[in-house]
């Protein structure tokens, strides 16, 4: 291999300058070029995005796998230039064992139907969360990561290199500084007897060295001067290309949002009508049971249960009312709660109603409510004071 020894002796002799000179700061021997205040602003806030963009990048690759071993495949996938291999979500594996146990428990049991119907709900839910990751590493980690391995890069290559100009012009000022210092000298002071002619030779001489010295330094130094204000000037634009990269996260990070929401407006729906679906079939299972609350449902106050003292009422024109929508109008003023069986509940969250038969509802209030013989188990009677109308059953908390 055919080496180049001069400009391999250059560059040590330039790589060993800028060390010296380096070393000399840190111990404070030699003076340094300090950038103005503006230069130091815009690097300070290009190593406060790269910090921030980092942690941002590797905290949202927790939130959207938290599995640590998964995170280290799929990065050597990445670096390999490899598909990484379509993994299973937490809810689609649950959904697989539910329906593998409906299917082995019976699934024509109620457990079984059950496991069946939950099964159902938590597949689309992981399908849902497969969605979102996919999404989100597309619109949001994939900007980020390519800022940071692109932007970022060539912005550090030029820091770096700036850096190394300022080295060079700092050195140059100081040999400057050390030949004029001795020019000086050599002039005013001779090195020898000044009753001897030859001393007379001698000193003008390195008066005349010191010179040619002094001037080359001078040249020198203009060069290096005009490097450092050509790569500070290169630097100072990458720098303020970082109000762009600002403004590409934060839309980066308005589709995160959207994505984000879209994510669990698809879970709640998915999670309500599961919970429809699951009050309808306990109403099946146990008969006289309210559904949409957790707490056992209290003793009836007298040896009347609330569904026999129901079941025992004339069907009236009120309860030819309570049918589905589209086969008759609730008529509010004939609907008369029954003698026992009238409940206190809390609202659990805010409830706009859809029509003039339905009573809206804000979340913590309480009101009481009761069931006529062919309601749909979904719904009950609810009344606030003078008002009444149909209310949901999942969005109440029975309390007595």
């Amino acid at each position: 291999m055919d080496f180049n020894m001069k400009k391999l002796a250059s560059d040590a002799g330039i790589f060993f300058t800028r060390a010296v000179q380096f070393t000399e700061e840190k111990f404070g021997q030699a003076e340094k070029t300090e950038l103005d205040a503006h230069f130091e602003n815009l690097l300070s806030r290009a190593d406060s995005t790269k910090n921030w963009t980092e942690k941002i990048l590797r905290q949202t690759e927790v939130l959207l796998q938290p599995n640590p071993s998964a995170r280290v495949e799929e990065f050597l996938y990445e670096k390999l230039d490899r598909k990484v291999p379509s993994r299973v979500t937490n809810g689609e594996l649950l959904a697989q064992y539910m329906a593998e146990a409906a299917s082995e428990l019976g699934p024509t049991t109620p457990y079984g139907k059950t496991l069946t119907k939950v099964a159902e709900a938590e597949k689309r839910l992981g399908a849902a969360e497969r969605d979102f990751i996919h999404t989100a590493s597309i619109n949001f980690l994939t900007p980020l990561r390519n800022f940071l391995e692109g932007d970022w890069k060539t912005i550090s290559k030029e820091r770096r290199l700036l850096q190394n100009r300022r080295l060079d012009l700092d050195a140059c000022k100081a040999r400057l500084k050390k030949a004029k210092a001795a020019e000086a000298k050599a002039t005013t002071v001779p090195d020898f007897q000044e009753t001897r002619p030859r001393n007379y030779i001698l000193s003008a001489s390195a008066s005349a060295l010191w010179n040619d010295e002094v001037d080359k330094a001078e040249q020198e130094l203009r060069v290096a001067q005009t490097e450092f204000d050509r790569q500070a000037e290169v630097t100072r634009l990458l720098l303020e290309g970082i109000s762009s990269t600002h403004v590409n996260h934060l839309r980066c990070l308005h589709e995160f949002v959207e994505s984000q929401t879209t994510y669990y407006a698809q879970c709640y729906r998915h999670m309500l009508d599961l919970q429809k679906q699951l009050g309808s079939s306990q109403g099946a299972i146990f008969p006289g049971t309210f559904v949409g609350t957790t707490e056992p449902a209290s003793p009836p106050l007298s040896s009347t249960s609330p569904t026999t003292a129901a079941a025992t009422m004339p069907v009236g024109p009120s309860v030819a009312g309570l049918a589905p929508p589209g086969e008759a109008a609730l008529c509010l003023e004939e609907v008369t709660p029954p003698a026992s069986g009238t409940r206190k509940a809390r609202v659990l969250y805010d409830y706009e109603a859809a029509d003039s038969s339905e009573l809206a509802l804000l979340a913590d209030e309480l009101i009481t409510v009761y069931s006529l013989p062919g309601m749909d188990p979904d719904w009950l009677i609810g009344e606030r004071g003078n008002k009444k109308g149909k209310v949901p059953v999942t969005y109440l908390e029975l309390l007595s």
